[in-house]
């Protein structure tokens, strides 16, 4: 039985998930891995049997990536350990709790990706005091993890809004769909603002919280078509919101504009190979 000092092919199988969902042939999005070298030591000798997964939404591409990723390394490790992953729905205490029962069944290994860097403390410090390896992937803590690991969003954001302000020749009007104010999220706004701030012709006429779904993406869409008779380009801070905004703008009959998601998921893709639709690039 495999030992948990195997904590670095645990870290490899989360970050390839990571980079699967977010790589795409013409994005340079990198992965930043950070880890702790005051890993529990009281796991040294312990049989890694569980694993406990908490994501944002399961409904998503890419957590769904994540959850594979790790079920299917962990099989390769060793048949005998078993992965539970749920989802928080984004809700910091839904997140909070799944970690405390994590913590209180034994679980030796905890994988998260935070739905808020300061409010999923005390439960990632309960978890630590208690012997557990805990991880999180692309969202920072404010937090002791044994590691942490991350597509770089920054960058994600800076190379889709430069894509944007280019095809535009750095002019028009730009809508913004943001997400769950996670810090991923955050980084991927401040990325694109960054951005589209070296084109001074182009203004972000909108900024509202899609919520990370495609619902959310259609409803704030349609909202934002409504008010705004010209728009020219859409950044979507992830896929998902980006193929709600993209149906949106079929029903509103606007093909004037175009949509650059994050996330290279298999949406995003489906949706950039359909001639009728506006989404035409995820970083």
């Amino acid at each position: 039985m495999k030992k948990v000092l195997f904590l670095a092919s645990i870290l490899s199988f989360v970050g390839i998930a990571v980079v699967g969902c977010n790589g795409t042939p013409n994005s340079n999005t990198a992965t930043n891995t950070t880890t702790n070298t005051a890993t529990n030591a009281s796991l040294k000798n312990k049989a890694l049997q569980t694993i406990g997964i908490t994501l944002g939404d399961l409904g998503n591409p890419f957590y769904v990536a994540v959850q594979r990723g790790a079920e299917e390394k962990a099989k390769k490790i060793g048949d005998e350990i078993r992965v539970n992953t749920v989802s928080s729905g984004f809700d910091l205490n839904q997140q909070s709790n799944q970690i405390e029962n994590f913590t209180a069944a034994n679980t030796d290994l905890i994988i998260l990706s935070a739905v808020d860097k300061k409010g999923v403390k005390p439960a990632i410090d309960q978890a630590r005091s208690a012997g557990r390896i805990v991880i999180a992937v692309d969202s920072a803590v404010d937090a002791d993890v044994d590691a942490m690991i991350s597509s770089n969003n920054i960058q994600a954001g800076e190379i889709a809004c430069k894509y944007i302000g280019d095809r535009l020749n750095g002019k028009g009007n730009v809508v913004i769909l943001n997400g769950t104010p996670m810090d991923s999220i955050n980084q991927r706004v401040s990325g694109c603002r960054n951005s589209l701030a070296k084109y001074p012709d182009i203004k972000i006429i909108s900024d509202q919280n899609a919520e990370g779904t495609r619902d959310g993406g259609l409803r704030v869409m349609s909202d934002v078509l409504t008010t705004f008779p010209k728009i020219d380009a859409v950044f979507a801070t992830n896929d998902q919101s980006g193929v709600g905004a993209d149906l949106a703008a079929r029903q509103a009959r606007r093909k004037e504009l175009f949509i650059v998601g994050v996330d290279g998921s298999p949406d995003a893709t489906k949706a950039m190979e359909d001639k009728d639709g506006v989404f035409v690039a995820t970083a």
